[in-house]
């Protein structure tokens, strides 16, 4: 049975993500900087990490962005089949989502139209929109904002089948260590293997949006992402790239097949407020 659904529905759940993805972390990152402060052995970077929790308390205290930096909105639609939208035209209506959002929760706008010429939108639109057609009668929206000091820090390796497992362990490690502490420490490491060039970019993506107590249901790459984050956590770049035993706190892989002649490998980074929410409309 079709489900018709109003744009109008989908612009004021968009609005609504937007504040507070920005305002509120997610549970799982809130709990993951606590369980490292007391784990963490090095007293300037368990000093760091007591003012990391600080700074969100402050955040929800006062209903504050949990960031200066309030990202450029990534926006993920999951629409089931079985939907039609009325009322308008769907992206619009996010665009319009986002652009309330920004203003009403006075968020930070850091679009600008034109890379080269760098002029502001002052809305922070547009947003970066990834669809997916799912089976069901809902929407499922999630609004996930990245700033740009982890995402800078970012990388895409175009390795082939012979560097294999070991390939891409060495890849991973090599993007987190360039980075350093740019992308604000300890972060979230989201990786996508597999695809081509660009999927296997929206896989990190998506990585990063998968709670950091939920790992890859493959017990292969569960294995791998345990790995990952103890030879990251031995970087000793610590919390804030002034040392430390916590530097991720956690590694998140996504997969996709691939080409036999190709192993791609994207590595997203998300800081120590790796920031997302998702709604349902129905």
């Amino acid at each position: 049975m079709i489900n018709e659904i109003s744009v109008d529905r989908v612009k004021a759940a968009v609005c609504d993500l937007c504040i507070r993805a920005n305002k509120e972390l997610p549970c799982d990152i809130v709990k993951k900087i606590g369980q490292a402060q007391a784990a963490e052995t090095a007293p300037l970077a368990k000093s760091i990490l007591c003012d990391l929790q600080k700074n969100l308390e402050a955040a929800e205290e006062y209903s504050l962005p949990i960031c200066q930096d309030t990202g450029m909105a990534v926006v993920f639609l999951e629409i089931g089949q079985d939907v039609h939208f009325t009322g308008g035209a769907l992206y619009e209506a996010v665009q319009a989502g986002v652009r309330e959002g920004y203003e009403k929760g006075l968020l930070r706008k850091s679009v600008v139209a034109d890379p080269l010429r760098r002029v502001n939108t002052g809305d922070n639109t547009p947003a970066v929109i990834h669809t997916t057609v799912t089976d069901g009668a809902a929407v499922r929206i999630t609004v996930a904002p990245k700033g740009f000091g982890s995402e800078n820090m970012s990388g895409i390796r175009m390795l082939t089948p012979f560097d294999g497992r070991d390939g891409v362990i060495a890849a991973v490690l090599d993007i987190v260590k360039k980075a350093s502490n740019n992308p604000c420490p300890p972060m979230v490491v989201g990786v996508g293997i597999g695809g081509d060039f660009e999927q296997c970019a929206l896989l990190a993506k998506k990585a990063l949006c998968r709670s950091t107590e939920t790992p890859n249901g493959d017990p292969y790459y569960r294995e791998m992402e345990e790995e990952l984050l103890e030879k990251i956590n031995l970087l000793g770049i610590g919390p804030q790239g002034f040392g430390g035993v916590t530097t991720a706190l956690a590694v998140n892989i996504e997969t996709g097949a691939t080409h036999i002649a190709g192993l791609p490998v994207a590595v997203n980074i998300g800081c120590h407020v790796t920031r997302h929410q998702t709604t349902e409309v129905k």
